[in-house]
């Protein structure tokens, strides 16, 4: 259907507009009928924390992700795993033997030396797409604005593609209030110091997507999208849903508007 008024997406590959999925152990059938389904709308698919290393039939569904033109990695919480046990080759080896052309570096479940952090940032840009996340995942550790930015910048000076903010896959910590509402004020200063297509931002809930796109608009990058959320989420960035009804459409479509 030819509808006017609908924003403009860029196809894959794009550098706007990224939807990040979480695959949290989907099964092999699981993730071929999602990418059916909504594959031309996952530039990422994140095999979340640490279940690519007790799911079976992993390397088959790395496979598929990547026919279908998506960019596998494995969670950041694996490397930290990894880090702080000092098994970094077994990390390299693991990746590679998965085949995975992009990695996640985190340091949300643990304490890392920053520098530290950015030299395998460094190291693996080299080879890889990186992402790297900033924020913790407990509440209130990371509450720093000033060092969130400084984090920011270091990793994409040591060679990060993105820099994802942390939220968790329940949306209440990091770049949000535990109650899952937006850190206005942390999430401004980030954008009056980083470049918003460098940035991908966690949203796992509707409210928060909604408040991104009303925020930065239709083609704001958004991670830890549940794979049963990618369609509704399309429908938020084009206008389609109730939510964001009016947000594309011309002024004079407001006597429209249910007051």
């Amino acid at each position: 259907m030819n509808l006017p008024h609908l924003p403009t997406r860029e196809t894959k590959p794009r550098n706007k507009g990224i939807n990040m999925m979480m695959d949290k152990g989907l099964s092999l059938v699981e993730a071929e009928n999602i990418i059916q389904v909504a594959g031309h709308l996952i530039d990422f698919a994140k095999l979340g924390f640490g279940t690519s290393l007790v799911s079976n039939n992993v390397k088959e569904k790395v496979q598929l992700y990547k026919k279908a033109g998506i960019k596998v990695y494995v969670g950041g919480t694996l490397l930290e795993a990894c880090f702080v046990r000092n098994s970094m080759d077994a990390y390299e080896k693991f990746i590679d033997e998965l085949q995975l052309d992009t990695v996640e570096v985190s340091d949300g479940s643990m304490l890392m030396d920053h520098n530290a952090k950015c030299d395998l940032i460094a190291k693996f840009s080299k080879s890889y797409t990186v992402l790297s996340e900033v924020g913790a995942k407990e509440s209130g550790i990371f509450s720093d604005h000033n060092l969130w930015i400084h984090h920011i910048k270091a990793e994409l000076d040591a060679g990060s593609n993105y820099v994802i903010a942390e939220a968790r896959e329940s949306g209440n910590v990091g770049i949000y209030k535990n109650t899952g509402s937006a850190d206005n004020e942390l999430i401004n200063k980030i954008l009056e110091q980083a470049p918003p297509e460098k940035l991908l931002w966690e949203a796992p809930l509707k409210p928060q997507q909604v408040w991104f796109i009303k925020l930065l608009g239709h083609e704001v990058n958004l991670g830890n999208i549940a794979p049963a959320d990618l369609i509704p989420l399309e429908t938020l960035r084009l206008g389609l849903r109730g939510d964001t009804f009016f947000d594309f459409l011309p002024p004079d479509f407001e006597k429209f508007r249910i007051k």
